[in-house]
């Protein structure tokens, strides 16, 4: 991801990348050396820098985001922020406190056919997601940190960004490879008050790889395709119709496609919508806010399954 961040920040034309920060000596010069920027090992100076990101493994992120703030600089941290909520929640605390602004990097908030399918819902009272991969052995984490979490938040966001009311979940350990307690499914519901509620599923067990989005109305559905980026609205309609047999008909589904909002990268996005943080074209308190709801409902799915 490290990579791919300093890609989009070198093609952007409201930012520069001034530094790639990497312990790994030849990775970071390569790096370094493709996107005409400075390679340092470490963060001991952020002086000439106005923003960081950080795309670190996991059970780095606090120290990283630590020594950033500290510094008094903006922050963009890749999901989840911490790998425990409490580390999380001080994290944003310490952002809070010092009046910096600071992003999660959820980034199918960012997706096409995400920002399309929001944008169309209406009343949505079932949302179901599902996010399922083959396996990879590179991921240390657990499905409910690592995926879970995506999802988690997209539900939340089309309830208005509400916490939810009440989180039940499950957690499944299959592979023999996986890291003691790092799970490999991970399903949660979450009830949005008396009238909503939400299915989220991850796994990285799948034999494909699965994105899918399904925002139900109670008198149509959307689906999106987070991989294809490919929105569908139905709706069912019960009508009388003859035929000439005689037989006729009385249901039928009547099904649309719709433009997409948007065709932009979703790192691109993501990294526009934190420029703009930065430019003060957007709430940096409200941004912050946004983070901490769909971590706390991951960590109740986490909690909830303990031994």
């Amino acid at each position: 991801m490290g990579s791919l961040h300093a890609r989009v920040i070198a093609q952007s034309p409201r930012a520069r990348l001034a530094r790639v920060v990497e312990p790994r000596a030849d990775v970071g010069r390569e790096i370094a050396q493709r996107y005409g920027a400075e390679w340092v090992p470490d963060l001991t100076d952020l002086s000439a820098v106005d923003a960081v990101v950080v795309a670190a493994p996991t059970e780095y992120h606090r120290d990283l985001a630590e020594q950033v703030l500290a510094a008094d600089r903006p922050l963009l941290i890749e999901k989840p922020v911490c790998g425990n909520l409490a580390e999380t929640e001080e994290v944003v605390a310490l952002a809070e406190k010092r009046g910096l602004p600071l992003l999660c990097g959820l980034l199918e908030r960012f997706n096409p056919a995400v920002l399309t399918a929001l944008a169309l819902a209406c009343d949505p009272v079932h949302v179901t997601v599902t996010r399922h991969s083959p396996y990879a052995p590179r991921i240390r984490t657990g499905v409910a940190w690592d995926l879970l979490v995506h999802d988690v938040d997209l539900a939340i966001q089309l309830f208005g960004g509400a916490t939810p009311s009440a989180v039940r979940g499950t957690l499944g350990h299959f592979h023999p490879d996986s890291e003691p307690g790092a799970e490999d499914v991970a399903e949660a519901v979450l009830t949005f008050g008396d009238r909503a509620l939400a299915h989220v599923s991850a796994s990285r067990i799948g034999q494909r790889k699965i994105r899918t989005l399904a925002i139900g109305e109670v008198d149509r559905l959307i689906e999106a395709d987070l991989i294809r980026k490919h929105v569908t609205i139905y709706r069912h309609v019960s009508l009388d119709a003859a035929t000439p047999d005689g037989r006729g008909y009385r249901q039928q589904s009547i099904m649309e496609v719709p433009e997409l909002l948007s065709n932009q990268e979703p790192l691109a996005a993501q990294l526009d919508h934190f420029l703009d943080i930065l430019a003060g074209r957007l709430d940096a308190d409200a941004e912050r806010q946004r983070i901490l709801p769909a971590h706390r409902a991951v960590a109740s799915v986490i909690d909830g399954n303990r031994p």
